[in-house]
């Protein structure tokens, strides 16, 4: 999950002069009073319960945050379920034999009943960002199905990352994903079991689709015609904090019932934050011309031609911007105290996360969460497929090297390293799925070497991966129909290395038949040459 919000330049706000008036009112209307800070400034810590060992669910463990989240609660001591809904993407993440997975959908009563039998907290992470006119209902029938459920198992608390929302702004003016991430926390707040409902702006980190934004237009417009918003003030924060803030919050008291703005400690317009950038990253000052004309539907086109991050997240991403986001408050310092040296400062995570970038130690990836609306039907030869028309393209040829390494060159595809084939034809089929809203072919790879399933990679996703042997990909463009790709690294009986590529698309409708007999003259060149 990715969010959005402004900087504060005067520092961490005064806890005595904003707790009376930031924080929520417990569900019995009073003003949640629990761990002020006494006169001489101390904590009171009476009434915190025991940090021991808790089972905590985590729900988007396959995202962005949910996946970082995993190891520090592991390492924190706490044992951990991961709610998903592919728990197959999980296998290849390296804490993945430490927690338990079970296949469950937010949506579904039933299975998020199973999912939260014996849980402490539970921790959720999920949202409908891209999913159609729908997607607030969705959001709002999984959030009352998780309270519900969590309710009925006994779970103590529920932790919640949302979206900061601008101060005095009608809740009608804010961007529908903001207004959509406000309304669950209030279902969480509203429901019988506690609720910690974080609220940060700009995540930064390695991989966040806010930082990725800021990369990219940074680095690749040394000037820039920018919308309106770079004026916009924003309180980003570090991935580190923000993790930080979710494990501290499992062991609130009883009586914390309410929402925590979380930031760091600046305070930037989006323009100073890509100056900083540019400082921080060792490039040129850059030519920002700020232009009125720029809507965020403008804007998130803008954003989706010029970066990794397609229309369909940048939108939210760039409305989420129109309105100031600064913290009023920074009362979670009260249960989940602050280092030394306060919250991260931007110029520390942005260098933070350009050397996890520059090292390839980048742990997960906004795109880490599939594409909204993507498949997760099965293969069409898997046991359970049930029929209909398939199409298939097959080629293999001997190859005079060992399999070991065919192996790295099939598991180094895409990414900075290409296709292998007819570069011209893949960058024309990249830009065409931007064109009509899809990923397109800049999304890139986690992991230069290194595939994982799970894994996006271009516009294709890793569905399995068996190390030496096969790679098998899932088409995440815009297509009428679904498509795989395999390739193998195999031994025939003479002990030679052959290689052998499989290519395979289910269509939907009469369009799907069209598409490919429209695509199929071109196969030899494109998939002949890989």
């Amino acid at each position: 999950m990715d969010t959005h919000g402004q900087p504060d330049t005067a520092g961490e706000p005064d806890p005595a002069r904003d707790a009376d008036t930031a924080g929520e009112a417990d569900r019995h209307g009073q003003p949640d009073t629990a761990g002020q800070a006494d006169p001489a400034g101390q904590a009171n810590t009476e009434g915190r319960p025991d940090t021991g060992s808790l089972h905590c669910l985590v729900t988007g463990a396959s995202g962005y945050v949910g996946g970082r989240l995993v190891p520090e609660l592991l390492a924190a001591g706490h044992r951990v379920r991961c709610l998903a809904r592919s728990p197959g993407k999980l296998r290849d993440q390296p804490w993945a034999h430490d927690v338990e997975t079970v296949a469950a959908d937010v949506t579904d009563a039933d299975s998020v009943a199973g999912a939260m039998r014996g849980i402490d907290v539970a921790y959720y992470l999920v949202h409908a960002l891209g999913t159609g006119s729908s997607f607030e209902d969705t959001d709002r029938r999984a959030a009352r199905v998780f309270a519900e459920r969590a309710h009925a198992a006994g779970v103590r608390r529920i932790v919640y990352l949302g979206g900061l929302t601008p101060h005095g702004v009608p809740e009608r003016e804010l961007s529908p994903h903001l207004r959509s991430r406000a309304e669950v926390g209030r279902i969480f707040l509203d429901a019988p079991v506690p609720a910690s409902v974080l609220r940060a702006a700009v995540v930064i980190g390695s991989g966040s689709a806010s930082f990725e934004m800021l990369r990219y237009l940074t680095e690749r417009l040394p000037v820039m015609v920018t919308p309106s918003w770079v004026h916009t003030r924003i309180q980003p924060i570090g991935i580190r904090d923000v993790l930080r803030y979710l494990v501290g919050s499992a062991a609130m008291p009883e009586d914390v019932n309410r929402t925590f703005d979380i930031g760091g400690p600046d305070v930037l317009t989006y323009r100073e934050m890509m100056a900083r950038y540019a400082a921080v990253a060792g490039l040129p000052r850059r030519l920002i011309v700020p232009v009125p004309v720029l809507t965020p539907g403008l804007s998130s086109h803008w954003v989706g031609l010029v970066t990794p991050v397609p229309a369909a997240i940048a939108r939210p991403l760039t409305e989420s911007l129109r309105h100031e986001v600064v913290c009023r408050e920074h009362d979670i310092a009260r249960y989940v105290p602050d280092p030394p040296g306060r919250p991260l400062p931007f110029d520390d995570a942005l260098a933070l996360a350009l050397r996890k970038v520059r090292e390839a130690q980048v742990a997960t990836r906004w795109s880490s969460a599939a594409v909204p609306g993507a498949p997760s039907d099965p293969l069409p030869t898997d046991p359970d497929w049930a029929g209909g028309s398939l199409y298939e393209d097959v080629r293999e040829a001997p190859v005079d090297a060992s399999r070991e390494s065919l192996w790295k060159v099939i598991e180094g595809i895409g990414g900075d390293h290409g296709w292998y084939s007819f570069p011209l034809a893949w960058a024309v089929r990249g830009w065409l799925d931007r064109f009509v809203g899809g990923v397109g072919l800049r999304r890139g790879r986690r992991d230069a070497e290194r595939l994982r399933v799970g894994d996006s990679l271009d516009f294709w996703r890793v569905e399995e991966i068996e190390p030496g042997h096969l790679l098998r990909l899932r088409a995440e463009m815009r297509l009428p129909g679904l498509a795989w790709l395999e390739m193998f690294a195999e031994t025939d009986e003479r002990g030679r290395t052959r290689y052998r590529q499989r290519a395979l698309f289910h269509p939907r409708g009469l369009l799907g038949h069209a598409y490919w007999w429209s695509v199929a003259p071109f196969h030899a060149v494109v998939f002949g040459g890989m």
